[in-house]
């Protein structure tokens, strides 16, 4: 037999221990004394004794200690103000109605059905309330020994009282409060009955604000909670209210929850509508909601209620200008479908640069001269208007010069277009394909490897908010007419989590697993946890690929696993890319050790980008020329090629810092080890 527990932590919020066997026991009047409670729920758990005084509990939400044994008269004083739901039915209650269950302000629920009251029912317990039209109460007070209702027996609309199986029913003017439930004949005025009235334009419904028939324009939201500290939602629903209207800087009133339900986690997934003072939203104000949605700029809720995402914000008819205004963002232009076509002839085959599952790229020529790339959404890859708008909002924001910037977008004649700047030698990987008219030398690669980790660590801490990329890959890092690199296709990115109320920031998301074969990170792969080191193991792959021109996918093999065969056999000068030319050996073995480390199979033995980056400085700093890294020395030139002699000695390294790429004679390699060729 189990035993309530008679000292309870005074800081408990919420204490739920349903469908227990605490045969025997008395509910401890400590329970009175817990200040921060917010629930206390001990239904069916075999109690017995008197109730608890809980009138010194200030935040209490909810209360059930229904089908128990418990006896006497309920305590007299006043519960919280922010009391939702009273449930003691099924017990041997005695006495009479407390007179201060009158006018509690959030009541929704008053269950106290099946124990042995007597006495009057003060009907300031509903007529003291004020309900919009979109808020309930019920009262339930069936089978008890209830004589008579004191004061108006006329219900307020949204009140619902059951008071069947009570003496109070033989009365003839009070039989219209006792019909049974399943009949569906209590005294009730519903909201229902009032709307059924009123005819509203499209894009309109009657507005809860108003106490007549009034129609407005509602912004609808879908919002979910992620991981919820309650179970059942309707006890906190007035603080929820206030919570997001507080914060959206709107009245609770015009906060309407449509529909809720829950779903695997468990979180609570809800379908909001916001309603104007008036008949509708004006565009500032359209546009304050959309922002603080889409940014997560809402402030921090109560922790109870847990972190959030939006799932969507549909704008009605009557705002979709205001929408498209809220775009019109300095730096980003809206095109216009037309412009666009201009712009590639028309879409032209011959001005398509590239294909990829988003669609095709179109290199265009605006009218004021200016060449951009023209993503243009194919059939199935077309999203939604507000995640459309949502990603332009976000790539609006990303400023830096190794990212590739967003000059506009085309939002028209069911079209989607994304306009980037044109980055003239297209991507990293046609540059080390042995197509490439111009092969990379070694300090050009290296000023790549750090422009792009300079970008990626900007996405990571500076962005607002941090952006994990998830899908950093060789085709995704172009090169400007200088040789910049430019990480491009934010297609796949996932914000990164923010600080909770408490300042703690989770160290990952929990997702659906994207990205490309060959440079996925194991450990998301096994748990679809994408954190930062993610991308640090993404951004190793195109690090060894810089190095060896391999593909990180060929002929069966992996560039990870073939890179570090060969450097544990001491190997690596063995695949290096030939077409590099000459190097710096200690440089290139800095850098072959830097790309490993970021390719560790825990993420905890990567370094974080912060690190890559310094550590890509102090190899650029350390190159034997001072000029190695510069524009200027961006391609192999074969005559300052230097072959090192037989040896491979350390002395031998120091007189000569450069090597040869060229290492088909395996001078560098022991002749009992295997050679592994170049891919």
């Amino acid at each position: 037999m189990a035993s309530l527990l008679i000292m309870v932590p005074i800081i408990l919020e919420c204490h739920q221990l349903d469908n227990n066997n605490f045969n025997g026991t008395t509910i401890p009047a400590s329970y009175g004394d817990m200040s921060q409670l917010l629930k206390l729920s001990l239904r069916n758990c075999n109690l017995q004794g008197e109730m608890p005084d809980m009138s010194r509990v200030p935040k209490l939400l909810y209360l059930d200690l229904s089908s128990n044994k418990l006896n006497g008269p309920i305590p007299p004083d006043r519960l919280s103000e922010n009391i939702t739901t009273i449930g003691l039915s099924n017990n041997h209650l005695t006495g009479e109605i407390p007179i201060n269950f009158s006018g509690l302000p959030r009541l929704q629920r008053l269950l106290i059905a099946n124990n042995s009251l007597s006495g009057s029912i003060p009907s300031s317990i509903w007529q003291n309330r004020t309900l919009n039209k979109m808020e309930n109460l019920t009262v339930e007070l069936q089978n008890n020994e209830l004589s008579n209702i004191t004061g108006s027996t006329d219900l307020p609309p949204n009140v619902t009282v059951w008071l069947q199986g009570n003496p109070l029913c033989s009365n003839a003017n009070l039989v219209q409060f006792c019909g049974s439930k399943s009949e569906g004949e209590s005294k009730s005025q519903s909201p229902t009955n009032n709307t059924l009235l009123c005819s509203c334009p499209p894009s309109y419904e009657d507005s809860p604000i108003s106490d007549g028939c009034a129609c407005a324009a509602p912004l609808l939201v879908g919002y979910r909670l992620k991981s919820p500290g309650f179970s059942d939602f309707l006890p906190y629903r007035f603080e929820f209210e206030d919570s997001l209207t507080s914060g959206l800087e709107l009245v609770r009133h015009q906060l309407y929850i449509d529909s809720f339900e829950w779903e695997e986690g468990p979180r609570l997934k809800m379908y909001l509508k916001l309603f104007p003072v008036d008949n509708h939203f004006n565009h500032s104000e359209v546009q304050r909601l959309v922002t603080l949605f889409e940014s997560w700029k809402i402030p921090a809720q109560p922790p109870i209620f847990g972190p959030y995402e939006l799932l969507n914000l549909i704008l009605l008819d009557v705002y979709k200008d205001a929408s498209k205004a809220s775009m019109k963002i300095d730096g980003v232009k809206s095109f216009t479908y037309g412009e666009l076509a201009t712009a590639t002839n028309n879409f032209n085959s011959s001005t398509v640069t590239g294909q990829g599952g988003y669609g095709k790229v179109y290199k265009g020529i605006l009218v004021d001269g200016s060449v951009v790339a023209i993503k243009r959404a194919q059939e199935g890859s077309l999203q939604g208007e507000k995640e459309f708008l949502t990603e332009i909002e976000l790539l609006s924001r990303l400023h830096h010069r190794n990212l590739v910037s967003l000059v506009g977008y085309c939002d028209e004649e069911c079209e989607q277009m994304l306009v980037y700047e044109f980055m003239s030698n297209g991507t990293l990987r046609d540059n080390l394909s042995a197509k490439a008219k111009h092969p990379l030398n070694f300090a050009m690669r290296l000023r790549i490897a750090l422009g792009s980790a300079k970008g990626i660590l900007y996405l990571h801490t500076d962005a607002n908010p941090p952006i994990f990329h998830r899908d950093i890959k060789a085709s995704n890092i172009l090169l400007d007419s200088k040789y910049t690199a430019k990480v491009a296709d934010f297609g796949l990115s996932r914000l990164a989590p923010v600080a909770d109320v408490e300042g703690t920031v989770p160290t990952y998301v929990s997702t659906v697993v994207r990205g490309t074969p060959g440079y996925l990170d194991p450990e998301y792969f096994l748990t679809h946890k994408l954190t930062d080191k993610s991308d640090v193991y993404s951004l190793g792959v195109v690090f060894l690929e810089l190095l060896t021109g391999m593909q990180p996918i060929s002929h069966g093999k992996n560039i990870v696993r073939e890179v570090n065969v060969a450097y544990q056999s001491s190997m690596i000068f063995s695949i290096i890319d030939g077409r590099m030319g000459s190097y710096p050996f200690e440089s290139v073995v800095k850098f072959f050790t830097l790309a490993l480390k970021c390719c560790q199979e825990e993420t905890d033995a990567r370094p974080s980008m912060a690190e890559v980056v310094r550590e890509l400085e102090s190899i650029c700093s350390r190159m034997p020329e001072a000029d190695a890294i510069t524009a200027d020395h961006m391609f192999t030139n074969v005559a300052k090629v230097v072959t090192p002699p037989p040896s491979s000695s350390s002395s031998s390294r120091v007189k000569y810092p450069y090597v040869s790429s060229d290492v088909s004679g395996s001078n560098l390699v022991s002749e009992v080890m295997p050679v592994i060729k170049p891919r």
